[in-house]
């Protein structure tokens, strides 16, 4: 018997929903190649239509737009909870897979919802105003699924501590790598020269600009530092950059947000990349800097070591002295960057989408009870 899943993708605007837009457009292609008889229909806002239609996969799934602009976070909420259900119901899916934490009360067909992390729970600044309306509806999307999926094993153990879910209900899927690998991508030197980066080693980091990214006490580590470096932080700017661009010097660059070539060629440009992160639900910078040969250093928190293994230097997030000493070792010793290079090539290969797309295919079939 055929299988007609919906993929609940309301939350997406390209360019702006990080994590989230990797998810959907890297699991979407891989879903219709885990098992034969799947059909796939996305349920979009208006943002993401014209832009998901573009996929080279789109031939493969059904589109349909809801009359919603998902960068207002109350109308997508509304839509969610109204628009969503009849829409599914229109298109006579056999169930509901929410890909972004929230899901429909009263969804008229069995639900699988993708909780990637319960963050806001240990860190509620992280969530700001929105903090409140997370904390319902989280909760909320976890007690209407008959399956919650997540991309750690430390995540489900937040899941099942936060919010009271059974742990034979949650299933784990750890996910690919982000960015995909361009055909030709872009000389280091072109990228230093577009951003004024010099002849300086590069450390990279990959993350959000928000307090359980740990940025600041990584500007710290840097700013200490003997030896001449460039931090290069891209990403779109928060409402805790003026913070941290207090805290910065002149040897960090914050560079907005930039393409997937050009954060391709970041990583291959840098001579190092680091995560300070105190929570990660993945951790999916990690991996894309293995998969381009540039060594890791980064914390032990949460979901960080599932994702690493033993192909990184870790160090305590909460110590920048800490932070400052592992940036002194791969910087200064070749051959632990080579080390560490490659065992990070034979750690990144072991993560696929395909992978991914089996798991959250046998958690429907589960969900279904078949």
């Amino acid at each position: 018997m055929s299988l007609h899943v919906g993929l609940n993708v309301l939350h997406l605007v390209p360019g702006e929903t990080g994590g989230g837009e990797t998810y959907v457009r890297r699991l979407a292609p891989a879903l219709v190649g885990a098992r034969a008889d799947l059909r796939l229909t996305l349920f979009v806002g208006s943002e993401a239509y014209p832009t998901l239609l573009e996929e080279p996969w789109a031939g493969d799934v059904s589109v349909v737009r809801l009359a919603v602009r998902a960068r207002s976070r109350m109308r997508r909420v509304a839509a969610e909870q109204t628009l969503l259900p009849r829409a599914a119901r229109r298109a006579r899916i056999d169930l509901l897979h929410n890909t972004l934490n929230t899901a429909p009360a009263f969804p008229g067909v069995p639900q699988v919802t993708t909780i990637h992390d319960v963050i806001y729970k240990r860190f509620p600044e992280t969530a700001g105003r929105l903090n409140v309306g997370v904390a319902l509806l989280v909760p909320l999307a976890a007690r209407r699924s008959s399956v919650v999926l997540t991309d750690s094993q430390a995540s489900k153990r937040d899941i099942v501590e936060f919010l009271g879910v059974e742990p034979s209900r949650v299933d784990v899927a750890p996910l690919g790598p982000g960015i995909p690998e361009p055909d030709e991508p872009l000389p280091a030197a072109e990228v230093r020269e577009q951003f004024g980066l010099g002849e300086a080693p590069i450390v990279l980091t990959v993350a959000a600009k928000r307090p359980h990214k740990n940025l600041g006490r990584l500007v710290d580590a840097v700013g200490r530092l003997e030896i001449d470096v460039v931090l290069v932080i891209p990403g779109f700017e928060t409402s805790f950059e003026a913070e941290l661009k207090r805290r910065a010097g002149e040897r960090v660059r914050f560079l907005g947000w930039v393409d997937d070539r050009t954060l391709d060629g970041l990583y291959r440009a840098a001579t190092c990349f680091v995560l300070p992160s105190l929570a990660e639900g993945f951790g999916l910078p990690v991996l894309e800097a293995m998969l381009r040969g540039t060594p890791v250093a980064c914390s032990r928190a949460s979901a960080v070591p599932e994702v690493a293994g033993d192909a990184a230097l870790y160090f305590d997030p909460l110590d920048s002295e800490a932070i400052g000493d592992a940036l002194r070792g791969l910087l200064a010793d070749e051959d632990l960057r080579r080390r560490l290079r490659e065992a990070g090539l034979a750690r990144a290969a072991e993560f696929s989408w395909e992978a991914a797309a089996r798991v959250t295919v046998a958690s429907y079939e589960r969900a279904l009870g078949s």
